[in-house]
């Protein structure tokens, strides 16, 4: 093969192109070694690198937007994907609803997505940004402090700092879910008591018209 056509085959490899046998695997990175590599590569290629990080538990229209426009800022989009300890730690037992395999997995399928990296728990602070050293780095107004900022432009060219992508988020749509199921919960027992209360009267009600009519006939 020629060496144009070779190095063709390693951008699009690199850029992440979906093609019948690229599968969301070969776009999800859980060693740094795995990151160190792919990021020589996209250097020597002259990438530009856009790094964003996030839980994306119950992946959703926001998320997808979001991805959207941090792709707009560089030509890789790689997403830090926190994982169940990291995120369980943070954010309480009942988190995340979905699994890592399964939230890597689905963000790996969305077309902004170039590659995935699984962040574990334990890994010093900021370790995938020092690491990627990225041209870009995304995030929301609610991740970082301007303080915070300024310190992690050190490890990349600039800080892009976006808005909300959508009008709920994850733990949002959550609570709603559990307030719903809390009420339906609530409306059941409610109905329940009120039919066995109901019952019961009915019952003493019965008993006692028994006892009166055994007396009448006593006397």
């Amino acid at each position: 093969m020629h060496s144009s056509n070779i190095e063709l085959l390693q951008s699009l490899w690199l850029l992440g192109v979906y093609t019948a046998r690229v599968h969301f695997q070969d776009r999800t990175l859980t060693k740094p070694d795995q990151v160190n590599r792919l990021i020589k590569q996209l250097r020597r290629q002259g990438r530009q690198i856009v790094l964003t990080q996030g839980t994306f538990d119950m992946v959703h229209i926001g998320h997808a937007r979001y991805c959207q426009e941090a792709k707009r800022h560089g030509d890789v989009l790689i997403v830090g994907v926190d994982s169940d300890d990291k995120v369980r730690r943070r954010k309480g037992p009942d988190r995340p609803v979905v699994p890592q395999a399964e939230r890597l997995e689905m963000l790996a399928y969305l077309k902004p997505v170039d590659y995935v990296v699984l962040k574990e728990q334990g890994a010093p602070k900021h370790s995938l940004i020092k690491l990627i050293r990225p041209d870009v780095l995304v995030a929301t107004k609610e991740t970082y402090t301007s303080d915070k900022i300024k310190y992690l432009e050190q490890f990349c060219i600039k800080v892009v700092v976006l808005d909300p992508m959508a009008t709920t988020s994850t733990s949002a749509k959550l609570r709603m879910m559990q307030i719903g199921m809390a009420q339906k919960i609530s409306d059941t027992l409610s109905n329940r008591l009120t039919r066995s209360i109901e019952e019961a009267l009915a019952e003493l009600r019965g008993e006692r018209g028994e006892h009166h009519g055994k007396a009448g006939k006593a006397r």
